[in-house]
């Protein structure tokens, strides 16, 4: 696993390589293809279907799985779609990978897909080597790893972590419990259950799970009815673009932030609700993939130790290797790894890696039935594999540095109708000048062919899988150009 986050810094070799290693998933198809309306008659038929029994209000079509192939979607209407969007960036090696589908052909593998273990108390004698030669072996250099099911639980659970190490050092190291609050913890009062908060950003989204859902301020539908904590939240930098032409306002907006954040905690000490912990992600995706500067995590960094907390990246979009590193924050240059790295999404299975200090001193403090799923390991452990194999990170960097040239060429030609470029890798996006006409340029692309996303009032992001090529990354802007060219 030694070049899971290699850099080949000559651009013609690095490029020979990656094709060298990469050529394609056999079968796909040529380019998108579309015959009906989306969704067409059987999606809404099968919407129908379903809307008797749940609310469907979010689904967009119903897709084909046994014949989408790479980087091609195919709904329920015979429409094939070059997905940019992947499950909401959840498909590391696009549909039907061949290495995943045979995983299950295993017998070991099997078994343990079906006689599904609780985790915490029954693991099957392959786990401890599994979390090693999978987990482990892609750690950013943390040294404890965690499984759950999702990112909203992980983070959730996470959150339990930075809580219990505050009150551990609080304690002065002392690990037991005092009768009153052994007691008052099962009314919800002090000081068993203590008044402690998390920091987290306007714009952040780490789950809908309830305990998460005071970090998530980036859609008021998530919130709306909820209770929440009284929990600080601090504005992250909103850049000026290109980003070359405005360092000077860019460097002084992180610094407005970061000078935030202290007086925050300074704050909520007085309030007598200290904080326990930072909460970021290295790009806020869900509230409109805002990006932040190596200076600006580093900042953060800084507070959370001189005050104590501890520092969780939430990388449960920007983890394996969307930006062209293993996870986001290896761009950031910090200190020393963070405290807690959240992770899920391409990464199969849920989970986080966490330094020793926050690893609790009891059982059960962090525990539930299922601790995560061992089949979702083993389709991580063949996912790595085509990863080292086809030298992916590579073929993100190359993949991705095609699409934001071109899209940068787009805005230049189309800058009433985009703007803002940014991201890194192939996780990238670019702003529409309102929330409409967002949505008519993603519904354009949708009749083109084009399966994209949306994030925030008015950003279109692109979360390929990272088998995306430079040939597919042809096709989006080029169907991207034909939306936009309509629209002048």
């Amino acid at each position: 696993m030694r070049n899971i986050n290699s850099l080949v810094i000559n651009k013609k070799t690095f490029k020979s390589v990656a094709f060298r290693c990469f050529s394609g998933v056999p079968g796909e198809p040529n380019g998108p293809h579309i015959k009906t309306s989306i969704p067409g008659p059987r999606s809404k038929a099968l919407l129908a279907e379903l809307n008797e029994i749940q609310q469907t209000g979010s689904v967009q079509l119903f897709a084909d799985y046994s014949n989408s192939i790479g980087n091609y979607l195919i709904d329920a209407d015979g429409n094939i779609l070059l997905d940019s969007f992947t499950q909401i960036s959840t498909l590391p090696v696009g549909y039907n990978h061949p290495e995943l589908l045979n995983v299950f052909k295993q017998e070991n593998t099997l078994k343990a897909l079906i006689n599904r273990p609780a985790l915490g108390v029954f693991p099957g004698d392959y786990w401890p080597s599994l979390l090693k030669d999978v987990l482990l072996s892609i750690s950013p250099g943390l040294s404890q790893v965690t499984t759950m099911m999702c990112g909203s639980c992980s983070n959730e659970n996470a959150y339990k972590n930075l809580f219990i190490r505050y009150q551990k050092i609080a304690r002065g190291g002392d690990i037991t419990f005092t009768e009153d609050e052994e007691s008052s913890c099962m009314i919800n009062m002090p000081p068993g259950s203590p008044k402690l908060s998390l920091l987290s950003f306007h714009g952040a989204f780490h789950g809908r799970t309830f305990g998460a859902l005071t970090t998530t301020h980036s859609k008021a539908i998530h919130k709306l009815d909820i209770p929440a904590f009284d929990w600080p939240i601090a504005h992250f930098p909103k850049y000026k673009y290109p980003l070359e032409d405005n360092a000077r306002d860019n460097k002084a907006e992180d610094e407005k932030c970061l000078a935030e954040v202290e007086e925050l905690f300074e704050q909520y000490k007085k309030k007598g609700i200290p904080v326990a912990g930072i909460v970021v992600e290295p790009i806020q995706s869900e509230g409109g993939d805002n990006e932040a500067s190596s200076e600006f995590f580093q900042g953060l960094q800084n507070i959370a130790k001189k005050n104590g907390a501890g520092l969780l990246l939430d990388e449960v979009q920007t983890g394996c290797g969307a930006t062209g590193k293993m996870w986001c924050h290896e761009h950031f240059n910090l200190s020393s790894p963070p405290d807690i790295v959240t992770f899920s999404k391409k990464m199969q299975i849920g989970g986080y890696f966490h330094t020793a200090e926050m690893r609790p001193d009891q059982p059960y403090r962090v525990f539930n039935t299922w601790m995560g799923d061992p089949g979702k390991i083993f389709l991580l452990k063949a996912v790595i594999k085509v990863i080292n194999q086809n030298n992916l990170l590579n073929n993100v960097q190359i993949t991705g540095a095609k699409l934001k040239s071109g899209l940068h060429k787009l805005e230049q030609e189309y800058s009433n109708l985009i703007n803002s470029v940014r991201g890194r890798g192939t996780f990238l996006a670019f702003n529409a000048p309102s929330q409409k006409l967002r949505d008519d340029i993603m519904n354009s692309l949708k009749k083109k062919g084009i399966q994209s996303g949306g994030c925030g009032k008015q950003a279109i992001r692109l979360r390929p899988a990272l088998i995306f090529q430079e040939k597919h990354a042809d096709i989006y802007l080029d169907c991207l150009r034909q939306v936009l060219q309509e629209m002048k």
